[in-house]
């Protein structure tokens, strides 16, 4: 697009035509060499007016993820709730709720491109280390220790930059920020992986119709997406964490018992997913209406568990099982 396509009015808001304007040079000419009055100048605006929108060239990419961060800061600083860690994992949430594709998506996933990457290194540890410290400072205040406090902090910090960059690459359009950042957060809180040369059971299924399977699973059950990616030919693949793996064994006669209890007798595929939820009647209603097949209703079993048995997307055979007992 020349500069005198741009001349006069911009179709859209000022701020939308700058920061549309620095990726395209920025693309074309790398961001070292991209000058505030070229990007001006491709905006058909004025370099004065430059300084109405954005304060510096990083600006552009920057001010989106900024604009969540000062009332993140002040959320923080003001809260004296008895929780205070609460108080930080509301915050956080707050930071990606109705958070659209701007110009960082589009950096970060053409870091190299762009000549971005050192840049983006940079920035992003400033907004790392605000966020730490907003964190830590609430929790000190209420009653952590400066350790825990700043270890949490960084933690933080960290989740909330890693869920940014998984959004962008998972396609910030197609992707939900709140789900992922979720999962980030819930990272910080996972100890160590124990010693062993398994590290992740993960079950693939192969599903015809992607779409259909993905919001079952994920938007239907609640599986939190961890990972998404795309390749040519328009193949993908979505991770799903699903809580704690377990790869259950078991013989003939136990198959057998089990069916018993679940079905009255009909026989089990030789692999079944199970998944432990907190009310097994409500998600199988919520499977069925997504269209899931009822293959057996929820009943109490006779260890006090509440099992249905569903046939899901992709013609998985599920149980879902509540634990009546607590542990």
């Amino acid at each position: 697009m020349t500069a005198d396509s741009r001349t006069g009015r911009p179709r859209a808001s000022s701020r939308e035509t700058l920061a549309e304007a620095a990726c395209e040079l920025f693309l074309e000419r790398g961001y070292e060499a991209t000058s505030i009055a070229a990007i001006a100048q491709r905006a058909g605006v004025s370099r004065s007016s430059f300084f109405n929108y954005f304060a510096s060239k990083a600006d552009i990419l920057w001010s989106g993820l900024d604009e969540r961060i000062v009332p993140f800061e002040q959320a923080l600083s003001l809260s004296e709730s008895a929780d205070a860690a609460a108080d930080v994992r509301a915050a956080t949430a707050a930071i990606a709720h109705d958070f659209a594709p701007d110009s960082l998506a589009l950096a970060l996933v053409n870091a190299a491109a762009m000549g971005l990457v050192d840049e983006l290194e940079r920035e992003a540890s400033l907004r790392r280390s605000r966020i730490a410290r907003a964190v830590a400072e609430r929790l000190r205040r209420g009653g952590a220790d400066r350790l825990h406090a700043d270890v949490a902090g960084a933690a933080y910090g960290g989740a909330v930059l890693a869920a940014l960059d998984a959004w962008a690459r998972d396609g910030a359009g197609r992707s939900d920020l709140d789900r992922i950042l979720r999962v980030a957060v819930a990272a910080t809180a996972e100890p160590f992986p124990p010693s062993s040369e398994v590290r992740q059971l993960r079950v693939v299924v192969h599903a015809t119709e992607f779409d259909q399977a993905l919001r079952f699973y994920r938007d239907e059950l609640g599986l939190q997406q961890q990972e998404a990616y795309q390749a040519e030919g328009n193949a993908r693949v979505v991770i799903l964490r699903a809580g704690v793996a377990t790869l259950e064994i078991a013989n003939d006669e136990q198959v057998a018992m089990i069916d018993r209890v679940e079905t009255d007798g009909v026989a089990s595929d030789s692999i079944r997913i199970a998944f432990e939820v907190g009310d097994s009647v409500a998600v199988t209603d919520r499977l069925a209406a997504a269209g899931a097949v009822v293959e057996a209703s929820a009943r109490e079993t006779p260890w006090r568990s509440l099992n249905a048995r569903l046939r899901g997307a992709a013609g998985v055979q599920l149980t879902v099982f509540q634990e009546l007992d607590e542990h």
